[in-house]
């Protein structure tokens, strides 16, 4: 569990360094509410994501067989004593080591004393908020409840209630306190703040959860605002004196929407900055890409195809990491020239390996008697009865002491008698140590061997491994290269199809993602080398995201010819189509740019938008115009109203103008009505820009 908390956390401080560098001063302020809704959902669901094995980034192989091992040295050290033995090793253990499974015990109840401390704190504000609400006269505006509160507390708003002192305010800063939190509530932004408190109460201790609840308050204050100023009620200075008035020293509870005292300056600045351009939006197209790279290097893999190799390495997990003792009872079944055997220890735990029948000596079915299995390591005495094909009794393990000092000589340290039993289990050897120490391999510990003689790791295919020369490579990396199936033939295949100076960990993630020699050649082939791509990244991130020569094909077929690879992972993940291409060139647009076709497909700008602007007389309108028209929401309707009130020699120009300085056809009806009777469009938006009349 601490895990997933940690990891959650972790995606949270990412996401909200994301929001601080790139997106908050931007004013696209409902795109930035759907983020921030967004990566708070999103932070407790991607942990829990199985990643297939193809788009893992981690070291699979080396995380689930080493520490295997070592959980197989840890728990072996008491294994096997009985009556003071056993408390003289724990005692000496809790003196010399510190008890870490102890510590990570407190660390999850103060984790859910905190998470119990915090969500009775929001049980709490939630029902003051409701007693207040439903306990003190009010008046039913519409669908809105507004509660007359006394003191000096600022005006707040929660579900459909809003909370203020009428007898503070003047009645225009009334109304417009009135108007301000009437849009918290249409907007429904008691939503977000429960959500925002819901993850302050799972990451109480994040820091970053606490400032993500304050990016989320200040955006929300910053949408407001700017609906407010579409109002055409409010004047924009009217409404800035406003909230100078509202200035409380008494704040309202966190659950609450409310006018936000502390933001006023930022709340200022932000009215009156520069509207975003367009062409600012490819930053948010980043944030996918995070939250993915994210579940690729932390969350776990699911195999896929790579098992065939890993039937011992599972035998040993089963045998050692379950608490297999020293001495317990058997049950077994032969199986032609096999025998696989159970064990089971006091406490209860079970695990079991497979023998061959020719190592059990003394061995007699139907009949009571004793048979004994020996390695290097030890002998396993059985006594019982085999009854057919199968048997039960008990069984005791003797260590063999001789085997104990030669291995502890040859450097590999052994700690007791379940050190020793685990080297019985994979029938490690003192030749294998000797063979790897041979090769080069001269700090050998048992975390190592075990998974290495479980998984087979002989002679001749350590040699052929070296033989590849691979940089940097150790004695870690041989695991998973044994268990994935790595050999010599893979690795000249790779290196054979344009990679010479590859690593290990490259070699790892090409082969657990079922990349070959022919994949890499295809990739090469039909991006004809146009990037660099030295240790295979983006061949793994073709890969996954299935993008083939038939693809990069379809491309070239309409023109596209020269595509770096970013440009080929753009077009897949924005799924824009030759198709789409082709709707554009019907229309005449050709050659269309590759930096214009992502801007236009993230748009979502259609064929259809283009052709309703050649009805409403607007034809060979130009990309960037488009561009713009789309993210200012320009539809051929607007064009219509504008042509209904007098202005029919329109330019694209002029449109964009109005939109941006929001001089919409309801603002000239008005400005018309009080005598301001231009004869162009243009004219209204120099107007408005001097003037500054809403």
């Amino acid at each position: 569990m601490i895990p997933y908390i940690l990891y959650t956390a972790l995606i949270l401080c990412a996401c909200l360094l994301f929001y601080k560098l790139l997106l908050q001063k931007e004013t696209f302020f409902q795109l930035n509410r759907f983020v921030l809704l967004a990566c708070m959902v999103l932070a407790f669901i991607v942990p829990l994501l199985p990643i297939p094995q193809q788009l893992s980034l981690r070291k699979v192989a080396v995380q689930a067989h080493v520490p295997l091992a070592k959980a197989a040295g840890d728990k072996s050290q008491i294994i096997g004593l009985k009556g003071p033995a056993v408390k003289e090793v724990i005692v000496e253990q809790a003196r010399q080591t510190f008890d870490v499974g102890s510590l990570l015990q407190w660390l999850v109840y103060l984790y859910w004393f905190g998470v119990l401390l915090f969500g009775l704190n929001f049980l709490m504000q939630a029902c003051v908020l409701l007693y207040r609400a439903y306990s003190s006269s009010s008046i039913q505006d519409g669908k809105f409840r507004i509660v007359e509160i006394t003191g000096d507390n600022a005006p707040c708003s929660f579900a459909n209630t809003i909370f203020i002192n009428p007898e503070k305010y003047e009645w225009e800063t009334y109304n417009q306190i009135l108007l301000h939190e009437k849009i918290h509530i249409e907007q429904k932004h008691t939503i977000d703040l429960l959500l925002a408190e819901a993850v302050i109460i799972f990451q109480w201790f994040n820091p970053f959860a606490w400032q993500w609840r304050k990016a989320l308050e200040s955006n929300l204050e910053f949408l407001t605002d700017n609906k407010m100023l579409q109002q055409e009620t409010v004047e924009k200075e009217s409404y800035q004196f406003s909230l100078l008035k509202v200035a409380a020293p008494h704040f309202p509870l966190s659950l609450t929407t409310n006018y936000n005292q502390s933001l006023i300056k930022k709340r200022i600045i932000m009215m009156n900055s520069k509207k975003s351009n367009v062409h600012t939006t490819w930053k948010y197209f980043f944030l996918l890409p995070l939250l993915v790279l994210f579940a690729c290097l932390f969350n776990q893999p699911v195999a896929q195809g790579q098992t065939t190799n890993l039937n011992e390495i599972t035998k040993v997990q089963s045998n050692i990491q379950n608490g297999m003792d020293t001495e317990g009872s058997w049950f077994a079944v032969i199986k032609g020239n096999t025998v696989n055997i159970q064990f089971r220890n006091d406490g209860g735990d079970t695990s079991s390996s497979t023998f061959q029948l020719s190592e059990l000596t003394g061995l007699t079915k139907d009949m009571k008697g004793e048979f004994t299995i020996t390695r290097e390591a030890g002998t396993m005495k059985f006594e019982g009865k085999f009854e057919g094909n199968n048997g039960m009794g008990s069984y005791n393990f003797i260590a063999n002491k001789n085997f104990n000092t030669v291995i502890a000589q040859e450097g590999v340290a052994v700690a007791d008698e379940s050190d020793l039993m685990a080297f019985f289990m994979v029938n490690v050897k003192i030749s294998y140590v000797k063979m790897l120490k041979k090769n080069g391999y001269k700090n050998v510990d048992k975390d190592q061997l075990i998974p290495l003689a479980a998984l087979g790791a002989n002679e001749e295919y350590i040699t052929s491994i070296k033989q590849a020369d691979i940089p940097d490579f150790d004695l870690e990396d041989l695991i998973p290269f044994k268990s994935m199936g790595i050999d010599k033939a893979f690795i000249d295949e790779i290196r054979q199809a344009g990679y010479k100076n590859i690593s290990a960990d490259n070699i790892i993630a090409l082969k657990s993602q079922g990349i070959n020699g022919k994949f890499i050649s295809d990739f090469h082939a039909s991006t004809n080398g146009n990037d660099d791509d030295e240790t295979g990244d983006d061949v793994i991130a073709f890969k996954s995201m299935n993008i083939d020569a038939a693809f990069v094909d379809s491309f070239k077929a309409v023109g596209y010819t020269n595509l770096s690879n970013n440009d080929l992972m753009a077009l897949k993940s924005l799924n824009i189509t030759p198709n789409y291409i082709s709707e554009f060139e019907k229309l005449g647009y050709k050659n269309i740019k590759i930096d214009d076709l992502f801007a236009l497909k993230s748009l979502n700008v259609t064929s259809k938008y283009i052709s309703d602007f050649g009805k409403a007389g607007f034809n060979n309108i130009k990309i960037d115009d488009l561009v713009a028209m789309k993210s200012q929401n320009i539809t051929s309707d607007l064009i219509k109203e504008y042509k209904n009130i007098g202005f029919n020699n329109l330019n694209i120009d002029d449109v964009i103008g109005a939109k941006a300085m929001g001089v919409s056809p309801s603002f000239i009806k008005s400005m018309k009505e009080k005598g301001h009777n231009f004869k162009t469009l243009e004219k209204y938006i120099e107007f408005k820009a001097v003037v500054g009349v809403n």
